[in-house]
């Protein structure tokens, strides 16, 4: 066995290679890794894979083969007869790394170590534990397909490639992770996807140096996503949608797939992607432009609406004459703005109650928080009707988000806003408001502005924003992202100039004696309007 670096080169003797991947390995010690000691064709050879992880009906085929071959049979260039002409299953490869070897038995493939062979064979069975594609919680729609993304990488892959069939559609598979060695799958087409994004992003993945991901794609988005760590809005941009990564594929976004979780993350993205939703896409233009004009409103609602009832309530000199009326009508026992915040608070817990909560106590659930909670902390008195009222209001409008991780951000800025205006009045609100619109003017992602196309302003791009497009009218990708190829409708060929109408019913007349002679006079006819 020769060590060189991280290589192990594969030994001629076997019994070299099974103790070294046996020690590797811990044979003995788990219960699931085996290894199977065979004979066939006069030599000693050993399979090593993880039990659940394998096809059993193909490694029981391959070994009724490898039992019927005889001594003759693999002599002579023995290894290339066996990998080129008996091993028949399509998926094999041949490595003379033993790390390499011990990677892809962890990966669920074969390995198969024959003796008097100096490189190993690898037989890809691997049969993860999979569900299948249901629709999702989060990004559910009235009409659509309702495949969505699983938590096995290959079956993510072909949702892609069954709506994209396109030779330069790219899959480039990563592994992040000494210990956990997890397979990230970069995608994206060739000729549309700007190549520096791509290798950007590849290289930001490839030097991530840890152990291992846990959090699948929420751990690799914190290494590979730009800026501060403690910036509430989201870089990136997660669909469960296949639909939806497809769509941003062709406009030219780059796809980062982690296996494990079926959350894909969609680069770059800009914060009016997080307002966008499959479902304008569903309908007719018009009442897609009606649908993600309400959820503008909805998001701004949930925004602005709380801080500035408080800040009219705390100083009513500032409402014209006309809306006096605005305002509380009596105060609760607790000051307006801890009103806010431990409404805020309860609003919060009842989501996560919510998630934690099995399905068939739901309901009760829903009770508790409208009748036990609301009602009873109204009529004692510890809050204001308008209060429960208007965080009512912003909660709808933070669950009509349809990126979660800007409702989370939304709801952090609406904190900062109540906070600001029970400690300063309008010059908190000012303030806050400023600072919230300097983050997002400074936020990138990967050098997209977060902003874009209001700042840098782009009124084409800024009108399809809030004005759902006609699919025929979509003719150009985003410059912003710089694509390869910008046009996403080819231009139509110049239409044929049509023939005389006389010239035609001469060949139509000239058709029709080869076709049927035996009906056709042969005289000249003359052929007139």
């Amino acid at each position: 066995m020769t060590i060189s670096g991280d290589i192990v080169k594969v030994d001629k003797k076997a019994d070299v290679n099974v103790d070294w991947i046996s020690k590797e390995l811990g044979i003995g010690e788990s219960f699931d890794v085996v290894r199977r000691n065979i004979t066939f064709a006069g030599r000693k050879a050993t399979l090593f894979y993880i039990d659940g992880l394998v096809k059993d009906d193909i490694m029981t085929y391959l070994l009724i083969s490898f039992s019927r071959l005889e001594r003759e049979a693999l002599a002579p260039d023995a290894f290339f007869k066996l990998y080129k002409q008996y091993l028949s299953y399509i998926e094999v490869e041949a490595l003379d790394d033993l790390h390499k070897a011990v990677d892809k038995i962890l990966c669920g493939g074969v390995v198969m170590i024959v003796d008097g062979f100096e490189r190993v064979i690898l037989i890809d069975v691997r049969k993860y534990p999979a569900r299948m594609p249901e629709e999702s919680d989060l990004e559910r729609v009235v009409r659509g397909s309702r495949d969505n993304f699983v938590e096995t990488l290959l079956f993510n892959t072909n949702l892609l490639r069954r709506r994209i069939r396109d030779p330069k559609l790219r899959t480039e598979i990563l592994q992040v992770g000494s210990r956990s060695k997890t397979d990230v799958a970069v995608v994206y087409i060739k000729d549309i996807a700007n190549p520096r994004l791509v290798d950007t992003i590849k290289e930001r993945i490839k030097a991530i140096k840890m152990d291992g991901l846990p959090m699948a794609e929420k751990s690799l988005e914190e290494f590979i996503g730009p800026g501060s760590f403690w910036n509430p809005f989201p870089r990136v941009r997660y669909t469960e949608r296949p639909d939806v990564a497809a769509a941003h594929l062709l406009e030219g976004h780059v796809l980062v797939m982690v296996d494990t979780s079926p959350s894909v993350m969609i680069l770059p993205a800009t914060l009016f992607h997080h307002l966008q939703h499959a479902e304008e896409f569903r309908q007719a233009p018009l009442i897609g432009t009606f649908l993600r004009t309400v959820r503008f409103l909805g998001v701004a609602i949930s925004v602005f609406l709380p801080p500035l009832w408080l800040l009219v309530s705390l100083q009513p000199e500032l409402l014209p004459p006309g809306l006096s009326w605005i305002g509380p009508k009596k105060l609760g026992a607790i000051p307006l703005v801890w009103q806010f915040i431990l409404a805020e608070l309860g609003i919060d817990l009842m989501r996560m109650a919510a998630i934690h909560t099995p399905t068939a106590l739901a309901t009760a659930l829903g009770l508790i928080a409208a009748v036990l909670i609301g009602d009873i902390a109204v009529a004692v008195g510890f809050f204001n009707p308008e209060v429960i009222l208007y965080m009512a209001i912003a909660a709808v409008g933070i669950f009509s988000t349809p990126s979660y991780e800007l409702g989370m951000a939304n709801t952090l800025v609406r904190i900062a806003m109540l906070i600001g205006v029970g400690l300063f009045r309008l010059p908190g609100l000012v303030a806050v408001t400023l600072g919230t619109f300097l983050l997002l003017l400074t936020t990138k992602s990967f050098g997209l502005p977060y902003l874009w196309p209001l700042i840098p302003f782009n009124g084409s791009a800024l009108k399809d924003i809030f004005v759902r497009p006609p699919v025929p009218l979509q003719k150009l990708r985003p410059r912003a992202l710089h694509p390869l190829d910008v046009d996403r409708q080819p231009y139509p060929e110049p239409a044929r100039k049509p023939l005389p109408r006389e010239t035609t019913k001469k060949k139509e007349k000239e058709k029709e004696k080869r076709i049927w002679p035996q009906f056709i006079e042969d005289e000249d006819d003359n052929y007139e309007e």
